[in-house]
């Protein structure tokens, strides 16, 4: 029995037999052409594109009015690559000088692109190289004259075990029959992870070497909500797994009941629960897991791995098309959030010692005021479609969010003046991320309608560690004292200017921490919308009164340790945690 530690995507339990996927990028040939050849290979290129563009069609066309939002616009986004004249055109060009087979000068171009993106600190960056990797195997296989394996036609229920499995595959595999994906390569972003959690099937992704482990025929657990396989189980852990399973489906089963339910207390506190997404496609698993809105919509991966930057029209199309989703849910869009580990080829900062110290966020938008109002004037007008709610990153202090207030008014006289309408009456928030803002958000709730609580940067910036950084690690506590200090300053602070508080960090989406953070005020809680319905469960469950007792108590204590040791016990064996 070999057990394997990967990253945990898609929740859910799986046990079943091994079917080994292999569809890696052939021996690409390599050999000099003459002048005479270039238009015989630039009609290679053009007629395998073609075809590669036609599979795309053929599985729109095949799967027709069951193909989801985020399917049909990631197998849309391929379509618009391959029909991108500037990439084609590129190829071309470096094909005439340094005449060599379109094969060949295909696959290092694309080699170059992905290593280029691997290297980028923003993970949704780094995972989109999959997107690039799926189109250029299309091409290639048609180049080549060579099939590729056809998920579609499983027919029987296997666990999927791949190298990295690309997004068109996910979309026209036979679901039905696929039980878990566990992968080498992907991470919570990825668009496999995004139509896994979509498709409701269990998957661990990050596992590094699986698919060169096994052959097939293996027997095979996955567990995705721990990010745990476990390859040939002995008779003890296949009977473990086993009633871990039917546990988790009943589990399952009794949560999706309370998706049209309120999330209110015991005692009739009505609470809001908000999902988070990176990208548009995500927008139908936030209405799928009965969220009251989106509390966070990271706006800043329209300009990653782009060659320039998004013009107006680009992101008031984004922005209107999220809107429109969500059917008159609120919409909480944060301005463009770069720097720091989120890298962006048009906007950088050169030779930062400290990026997570430096030029970001805010700062950047600031800095580049035609592109901040760019933005500004994308949301504007996006706001007729919805009920949009815009929020400032990464505010230190009053001066910023003057200055960044003082843009957007200017931005709206702006669209008066031009007779471009828009709703005159959106509320403008900000994220507490740093220190200096939570001790001052007495000040700062004057000015604002809400305040969103970023924990994943309060907590790194309060008891100064790095986040990514792995030797540190074991100090990046949230139930830290001072943690919780400030969480309560800011709340405190907000309902004494009768403002609401969300908080939109990892720690909103963690059940252990949810009952501590209903104790200390906190009005909305916004999260990957696959943790909605167990943070529900939880609030339904409890009073206020249990709540504030627990976090009067935890108050009192005076170390991470014992806070966490009490909290987890008392979660635990209240709610039987998975």
């Amino acid at each position: 029995m070999t057990e394997l530690n990967g990253i945990a995507a898609s929740p859910g339990i799986a046990i079943g037999t091994v079917y080994l996927y292999r569809d890696d990028i052939p021996r690409i040939p390599r050999y000099r052409i003459s002048q005479d050849q270039l238009e015989a290979e630039r009609l290679r290129l053009d007629e395998a594109v073609a075809r590669a563009g036609s599979d795309i069609e053929a599985i729109q066309s095949e799967n027709g009015s069951d193909l989801e939002g985020d399917e049909r616009t990631i197998l849309d986004s391929h379509l618009l690559m391959l029909r991108d004249p500037s990439f084609l055109d590129s190829l071309k060009n470096r094909m005439e000088q340094e005449l060599l087979n379109i094969e060949w000068i295909l696959a290092r171009t694309v080699k170059e692109m992905m290593n280029k993106l691997a290297t980028a600190g923003d993970a949704y960056l780094r995972e989109r190289t999959s997107d690039i990797l799926d189109v250029a195997k299309r091409i290639l296989n048609h180049l080549l004259d060579r099939s590729r394996p056809e998920l579609a036609d499983l027919d029987e229920e296997v666990v999927l075990v791949t190298h990295d499995l690309m997004p068109s595959d996910a979309v026209a595999m036979n679901k039905r029959m696929v039980q878990a994906i566990a992968m080498d390569a992907g991470g919570k972003t990825s668009h496999t992870a995004i139509l896994a959690r979509s498709f409701e099937i269990p998957a661990v992704l990050g596992l590094e070497t699986i698919s060169r482990t096994l052959s097939g025929g293996e027997k095979i657990i996955v567990d995705g909500n721990h990010g745990v396989v476990i390859i040939d189980p002995d008779a003890a852990t296949l009977q473990r797994y086993a009633r871990l399973q039917g546990e988790w489906q009943e589990h399952e089963v009794q949560l999706m009941r309370l998706n049209a339910l309120p999330a209110e207390t015991a005692d009739g506190k009505l609470i809001s629960l908000k999902g988070n997404i990176e990208v548009p496609e995500e927008v139908e698993g936030v209405g799928n897991h009965g969220a009251d809105g989106i509390g966070l919509y990271r706006s800043e991966f329209l300009f990653l791995g782009t060659a320039q930057l998004p013009s107006e029209e680009q992101q008031y199309r984004a922005y209107y098309r999220v809107l429109e989703a969500m059917a008159g849910k609120p919409v909480t869009i944060r301005t463009l959030d770069v720097g720091g580990d989120k890298v962006s080829e048009q906007i950088r900062a050169r030779d930062e010692k400290n990026p997570i110290l430096g030029w970001r966020a805010i700062r950047v938008c600031l800095s580049e005021v035609a592109v901040f109002r760019t933005q500004l004037r994308a949301l504007l007008r996006a706001s007729v479609h919805g009920r949009l709610r815009i929020m400032f990153p990464m505010i230190s202090g009053v001066m910023e969010l003057t200055r960044a207030m003082e843009i957007l008014e200017e931005v709206r006289q702006e669209l008066r003046d031009q007779g471009v309408p828009f709703d005159e009456e959106i509320p403008v928030g900000i994220m507490i991320e740093v220190p200096s803002a939570a001790l001052t958000t007495d000040i700062l709730a004057k000015k604002v309608d809400f305040f969103s609580i970023g924990t994943n940067d309060l907590i790194q910036y309060t008891v100064a560690v790095d986040r990514g950084n792995e030797r540190v690690a074991y100090l990046y506590e949230p139930f830290h004292p001072g943690v919780l200090r400030l969480i309560k300053i800011v709340i405190d602070s907000a309902h004494a200017e009768g403002i609401s508080v969300a908080m939109c960090g990892e720690m909103a989406g963690d059940p252990v921490a949810s009952m501590v953070l209903l104790g200390l005020g906190l009005d909305e809680f916004s999260m990957s919308s696959a943790g909605i319905p167990e943070v529900k469960r939880i609030i339904r469950s409890v009073s206020m009164a249990e709540a504030e007792e627990l976090a009067g108590n935890v108050m009192e204590m005076r170390s991470s340790a014992e806070i966490d040791r009490e909290v987890r016990t008392y979660m635990q064996e209240r709610f039987s945690l998975f």
